[in-house]
């Protein structure tokens, strides 16, 4: 039967992707403006005044020791050069040897960067090109993955807290107070804002136990240590703060093994936070679009999910089974109790699934795969979870954690 068009909405909304990036694109451009002025505004008196103790100390040194400018300047660029080779005048471990270079890939494949330790041969440079391509790649699987397992821990537990509760608050049908096991609660996903609560607890925890071994360690402040935690863990890496490059330290192996896992957990763990708070962003930007009437109506927004859902190629589809064991509509997304025929949405689809959209276009084949990695809100359900992307870490979140007010 065909589907009558809106008269109303014809030529007068954005696709609502489409607005999304458009929105983000331009919040992020004011963000980062703001930054510049805030960054700006506090620092450059600093840089100036630094700039002019330099510049007295030159001219006392250069007067002092009656020496030309020019010479002077151009003994400095040597020392800057020394600098960036990894040759310093204080005593420090050298930055080759197999556990610096050990520091150093760690630091590379991670995309933190600190930037003091850089290869300077053209062999080494290139090298660096292809270790990098494979090696980036393949710490942000694991960080995906770390992200699957981590969110699957969290969702299991707050399941079976929620179950408990359940249980003892007298609300179950009387055919399963003692059988529990019919109600497991399939269609149940945690909130993202409890997630994101438990992540942030963590992570400050995990930045708080780090400074503190820190400061005790490197000597720097607490401030400072909690700044390098940050900035590492968030794999931004400005280099000014660096830690394990003394030659020495009392109990050296334990240190550098306290470290290296403070910098993997914390890492993971803020990857994690980092992608729950994006959701959360997502939120607030199809919460402006809506209150601004840039997206479609309600009615039509259902029409256009209808279509996707009759046209979509699903993975695995068969019969659901709904809460208390009642079946679902059979165009609704897997649940995350499936076994068997079920992907995550972050995964492939089969060459046998490709093979049976071979009637559609290229262009149409890829919107539908698109659509069926982000699944459609079962049958009489309004909640659409709103993501762009179903695969990498928007996959994994689109399938594991709940919007709750993100409802329509």
């Amino acid at each position: 039967m065909p589907v009558q068009r809106m008269p109303g909405c014809r030529g007068l909304h954005i696709n609502e992707d489409n607005g999304r990036f458009l929105l983000l694109a331009v919040l992020i451009i004011l963000y980062l403006l703001c930054g510049a002025a805030v960054f700006s505004a506090i620092e450059r008196p600093s840089e100036l005044r630094a700039h002019g103790r330099w510049n007295r100390a030159l001219y006392n040194f250069s007067d002092t020791f009656n020496i030309s400018l020019a010479e002077l300047k151009s003994f400095l660029r040597e020392y800057e050069a020394a600098i960036a080779a990894g040759i310093r005048a204080d005593v420090l471990r050298p930055r080759w040897d197999f556990t610096g270079a050990f520091y150093f890939v760690g630091t590379v494949v991670s995309t933190i960067g600190y930037g003091m330790t850089t290869p300077v041969t053209a062999a080494g440079k290139v090298f660096l090109i292809f270790y990098g391509l494979l090696g980036c790649a393949a710490t942000i699987l694991f960080f995906n993955l770390f992200l699957e397992r981590i969110i699957t821990l969290l969702a299991v537990a707050m399941k079976t807290v929620r179950e408990r509760r359940i249980r003892t608050s007298g609300l179950l049908p009387p055919g399963i107070q003692h059988d529990f096991s019919s109600y497991s609660l399939p269609g149940w996903k945690p909130s993202v804002y409890h997630v994101m609560l438990i992540l942030a607890l963590s992570a400050i925890l995990i930045s708080c136990c780090g400074s503190a071994m820190y400061a005790a360690v490197e000597g720097w402040a607490f401030l400072d240590s909690l700044y390098f935690c940050f900035v590492t863990f968030s794999t931004i890496g400005f280099g000014d703060l660096v830690s394990s490059q003394r030659h020495a330290y009392d109990q050296q192996t334990l240190y550098r093994l306290a470290n290296f896992l403070f910098i993997l957990t914390g890492v993971c763990c803020l990857y994690s936070l980092f992608n729950v708070i994006s959701i959360v962003i997502k939120q607030v930007l199809n919460w402006l679009l809506e209150q601004a009437g840039l997206l479609c109506c309600q009615r039509c927004h259902k029409t256009n999910a209808f279509l996707g859902r009759r046209n979509a190629i699903r993975p695995g589809s068969r019969s659901r089974r709904g809460r208390f064991g009642r079946p679902e509509c059979p165009d609704a997304p897997p649940s995350d109790s499936d076994t068997e025929g079920r992907r995550l949405s972050g995964e492939m689809i089969s060459m046998k699934d490709l093979t049976a959209s071979n009637k559609v276009s290229l262009a149409i084949m890829q919107k539908q795969l698109s659509d069926s990695a982000n699944g459609f809100p079962a049958c009489g359900g309004s909640r659409h979870n709103g993501f762009s992307g179903g695969v990498g870490a928007l996959g994994i979140m689109n399938n594991r954690l709940a919007e709750t007010s993100n409802s329509r």
